[in-house]
């Protein structure tokens, strides 16, 4: 008997070491997790979009500025990568993504810019809208409204959050331009409306550039009297079209970083008429509750 209750207490004792050893030895699961680098908290991927983006060849120009040599810059679609972002937010996993303000993200999410001390994505940005030559004499109307149209990121926000919960572009452009007659009016105040005329725009696959070429397309047509065309591409054909005369206009050139390539190369080729929209921003996007808060804090440790 004496010597079972021994073997039973040694045994208990053994249990209790290898019990304390595992949760008190810094070999847990959460311990490795916390052990590990952003890098390897997130295989060293950071999920971007379309690869003609100007976003794309400036996160390309910051993983060789910052020494990224261990990351990949995944190509998709800004579809896919907020898919990608809300599936690991739900479970409050670590991502890194290619991001843009004015976006319905920033709305939806709590998310930061990592720091860029090397200013490899600029300062704030512009939308600017371009016209084709000769844009101005043939639609003299719809010159002078793309001219006078310019507002802020919060009205944009506005479209972009409403097709988020489900409307359709033209749907949401019309329900803004309608619950806000006076900033409309600024915009075609004296402008006297046509017929029988057509335009067409260009526009970028972005959430920003959807919603705002459609709620120009909407007073292009209810209240000026134009049948509108409105093609979607990638940013190299849009410049393209404007500048070879295809296409009329567009609101979505984002100047001077994302498209300076475009500009570049097009800049005598297209007439400028301004920015409609300022004070935007492009960068390295990350959950506010992941603990990094500059692109420095990328590199492998």
């Amino acid at each position: 008997m004496k010597r079972t209750k021994l073997l039973t207490l040694l045994s208990l004792a053994t249990v209790l070491v290898l019990s304390a050893c595992s949760s008190g030895g810094g070999d847990s699961t959460g311990d490795q997790a916390a052990a590990k680098t952003v890098g390897e908290q997130v295989n060293y991927e950071i999920i971007g979009i379309d690869p003609g983006a100007g976003i794309m060849k400036s996160t390309t120009k910051a993983i060789e500025d910052y020494g990224l040599t261990d990351w990949t810059l995944i190509e998709g679609s800004g579809a896919a990568m907020t898919a990608t972002l809300d599936k690991a937010i739900k479970k409050e996993e670590p991502i890194i993504i290619t991001g843009w303000t004015p976006h319905w993200m920033f709305n939806k999410y709590d998310l930061k810019y990592l720091e860029d001390p090397k200013k490899t994505f600029g300062e704030a940005e512009e939308i600017h809208t371009l016209a084709r030559k000769g844009l101005k004499d043939d639609h003299p109307e719809a010159y002078q409204f793309l001219q006078n149209f310019k507002w802020t990121s919060e009205e944009m926000g506005e479209i972009m959050t409403a097709i988020q919960d489900n409307k359709s572009p033209v749907d949401a452009a019309k329900e803004w331009a309608e619950n806000n007659p006076d900033r409309v009016n600024e915009w075609i105040e004296g402008i006297e409306p046509v017929e029988n005329k057509e335009i067409k725009l260009g526009y970028v696959a972005w959430d920003s550039e959807i919603a705002s070429t459609h709620l120009v397309m909407y007073i292009l047509e209810e209240k000026l009297g134009y049948t509108v065309t409105a093609m979607q591409v990638e940013a190299g054909p849009m410049w393209t079209g404007v500048a070879n005369g295809d296409v009329d206009a567009t609101v979505a050139a984002w100047l001077p970083l994302t498209h300076a390539d475009y500009w570049n190369e097009f800049k005598d080729q297209v007439e400028d008429l301004g920015a409609n929209m300022e004070g935007v921003k492009t960068g390295l996007v990350v959950p506010s509750y992941m603990d990094i808060n500059s692109i420095e804090d990328l590199k492998t440790k």
